[in-house]
């Protein structure tokens, strides 16, 4: 039987479309084995995005109200997808460590600009685009140089279970300008990052979120040979927003793993990380 599992969802509690308990259900519909929760965090700029700071008990009492329900026809976990920003908020501050999860997704969105305002790399590629030309003065390679910046420094401040969607900003900076994530020096960036990333035995989210409206992963599937040469261990996510998307694009990445060299994709199983085989 093949093993089914997703550990990067958002609820209503963030920018989900749909209550916690309908994602839960529609993943016990789907035969899943184990199933995440992993809100976006609370963030220390208001955004259409992230949970509110008030929301987290609500977020967790819920969470633990559906494992109740759920408990023996599915294993939950409750985690969150937390930003880093800066030195002063990231995964490893106490306020997430101390937090009763049962694991953190650390991921970059944000950079902060030459003038010292924070802006969302991620979202529609016109804000995007909007954002690099009155921030950066059209200098689109700075803004990705300080993306990649940021990432180093999560892997090195730590504090979170696995990496959320590394090279996304890829989508956007090509789409800026044509064929960027493909020049020498992007793909040199990215695979210094994928060696820091190995050097800490780091588990590394494949997320399958564009795979349907952009063709391509998180990170782009080119750098699959690359990770397991280096070792790297990977979990599957679709980074869902609709209960339907739960496992979308699950099939097409472990063909991909596959074909890269992998053998086994990670998994919580009784509260810990397993190797599972990937089973085409």
């Amino acid at each position: 039987m093949k093993h089914l599992t997703n550990y990067h969802s958002h609820c209503d509690f963030c920018d989900g479309h749909a209550p916690m308990e309908a994602f839960v259900q529609e993943a016990i519909r789907e035969g899943f084995s184990s199933y995440g929760i992993s809100s976006h965090a609370p963030f220390p700029l208001p955004n259409s995005c992230n949970m509110r700071r008030e929301r987290m008990e609500g977020y967790l009492e819920e969470f633990h109200r559906l494992k109740q329900i759920y408990s023996s026809e599915i294993e939950l976990y409750i985690g969150l997808e937390i930003d880093f920003l800066d030195d002063t908020f990231n995964p490893s501050i106490p306020y997430f460590q101390e937090m009763p999860l049962d694991y953190r997704i650390g991921s970059v969105h944000y950079i902060v600009t030459p003038d010292g305002t924070p802006i969302d790399t991620d979202g529609s590629p016109d804000r995007f685009r909007d954002y690099v030309d009155t921030f950066f003065d059209g200098d689109v390679d700075e803004a990705v140089r300080r993306f990649y910046r940021s990432s180093f420094r999560l892997v090195e401040l730590g504090g979170f279970d696995f990496l959320g969607h590394l090279d996304k900003i890829g989508l956007n900076a090509s789409l800026y300008r044509p064929g960027l994530d493909r020049e020498p020096w992007y793909k040199q960036l990215v695979t210094d990052y994928l060696e820091a990333i190995a050097s800490r035995n780091l588990l590394v989210e494949v997320n399958t979120k564009a795979l349907e409206t952009r063709g391509r992963f998180f990170p782009h599937c080119d750098y699959f040979k690359l990770m397991h040469a280096l070792g790297i261990r990977v979990v599957v996510n679709s980074d869902a927003h609709y209960p339907e998307k739960i496992n979308a694009g699950r099939t097409e990445a472990m063909k991909a793993l596959a074909q890269a060299g992998y053998t086994a994709v990670w998994q919580l199983s009784g509260g810990e990380w397993i190797a599972a085989p990937i089973e085409l």
